[in-house]
């Protein structure tokens, strides 16, 4: 098996940690931003897209981080992080999707503004517009989380990995946040998890 992504990207993030929640032997290749590979015609014909991540895994060629982690919870995973009935899946599905669905544009305002920007080249609307927003969509996360542990449910699982992702940076970045205390602890218990602070807690860049 074969990881290609950079190791600070969210996306690839995701990937990594689901691998390691599952124990697997992988090899992980750096690629995109300073990496380079993702422009190369060998790239691009494993991901015609040119992003990470990609995975190999044998005769199979996937993009697409959610559809990654889904595949290996499928593939890989045992009952609990790999939902055995179609409504547990569709639950955990539910939190995979808004995050990267309505999470991604504000994230992005916020993130890449504060970690990659310089301050002379930060765009300080972008902030200004991300902040709040992002700031309802964990609310959101957190009236979820005070009533289940998990917001794949009982255990944790594949619902927990986007949100995760992007909970490590949102609680590193240099900015004020409501009082959620569930979704607090819920970051708290990710946190004391070997595979999320070896995959995910790395340094933001």
């Amino acid at each position: 098996m074969k990881i290609w992504g950079r190791g600070n990207s969210t996306n690839v993030r995701k990937v990594l940690w689901c691998a390691e929640e599952l124990g697997l032997q992988y090899e992980h290749v750096p690629a995109g931003g300073a990496f380079g590979h993702v422009s190369t015609p060998e790239y691009r014909a494993l991901n015609p897209n040119g992003l990470v991540p990609c995975l190999q895994d044998g005769s199979l060629v996937l993009w697409e981080s959610n559809a990654i982690v889904r595949y290996l919870a499928r593939e890989y995973g045992a009952d609990g992080f790999a939902p055995a009935d179609a409504r547990s899946w569709a639950m955990a599905d539910q939190w995979m999707d808004w995050t990267s669905l309505s999470f991604s544009a504000p994230f992005r305002d916020l993130f890449w503004n504060l970690v990659r920007c310089t301050p002379e080249t930060r765009d300080d609307a972008a902030i200004e517009r991300g902040a709040p927003q992002c700031a309802a969509l964990m609310a959101i996360a957190d009236d979820a989380l005070a009533e289940t542990s998990w917001l794949s449910g009982a255990a944790f699982g594949i619902g927990d990995i986007p949100l995760g992702c992007i909970a490590y940076a949102w609680f590193n970045l240099p900015i004020e946040r409501p009082s959620l205390p569930a979704l607090e602890a819920w970051y708290g218990r990710l946190s004391e998890r070997p595979a999320y602070r070896k995959a995910v807690m790395t340094e933001l860049t």
